[in-house]
């Protein structure tokens, strides 16, 4: 439970984004590096309108990923 209140930001959406959506987050960032010529909201919309996320578990993973490649 620690470990949970540690974790802030865009990665305290992981476990749920895991749970809801079936794949580990290194899935979603496999799909994502297709992506990356996409703007951030680009990258939030194909998540959303393709593998139907929500709109705050889409802006998460592509702000991790953003951060994660240097693409801020």
């Amino acid at each position: 439970m620690a470990d949970k209140e540690t974790v802030k930001g865009p990665e305290s959406y992981f476990p749920s984004i895991e749970k809801k959506y079936g794949f580990p987050i290194s899935h979603w960032v496999d799909l994502l590096n297709a992506k990356i010529g996409l703007k951030h909201m680009e990258m939030v919309t194909w998540l959303k309108e393709d593998h139907k996320f929500g709109h705050g578990h889409a802006n998460a993973l592509v702000a991790h990923f953003r951060k994660d490649k240097n693409l801020l």
